[in-house]
């Protein structure tokens, strides 16, 4: 039970963040893009540390999983198809997938640097 707590701590935290950097950036796919990339480094950095136990409860499963927005950018996606709007809709799919997978190895990479 404490675990599920120490996720919903960081999942606030998590979820609060997301909405205050969607408010700072005015571009529905930016924000969206943004905040995949960024979460995916941060959690790339944690278990590149390695962060574990409670605290990768809390940052990694709750703050970056509620950080970040798979079903958002999948939305997104499917709405940009809907609306005829196909090159967006891949550029978006592709920068999101890609960003992320980059970004996770950057975070590990720069992790070794810092242990």
């Amino acid at each position: 039970m404490i675990d599920a707590v120490l996720v919903g701590l960081g999942g606030i935290a998590g979820a609060a963040s997301r909405h205050l950097l969607g408010e700072r950036i005015d571009e529905r796919t930016a924000d969206t893009l943004a905040v995949n990339v960024l979460g995916s480094l941060a959690l790339g950095l944690l278990v590149g540390l390695p962060v574990e136990g409670d605290a990768l409860l809390v940052l990694g499963t709750g703050f970056c999983g509620a950080f970040t927005t798979f079903s958002t950018f999948a939305l997104e996606t499917v709405r940009l198809a809907e609306a005829g709007e196909t090159r967006r809709a891949v550029v978006s799919a592709v920068a999101n997938l890609v960003g992320a997978l980059l970004a996770v190895a950057l975070g590990s990479w720069l992790a070794t640097l810092a242990a």
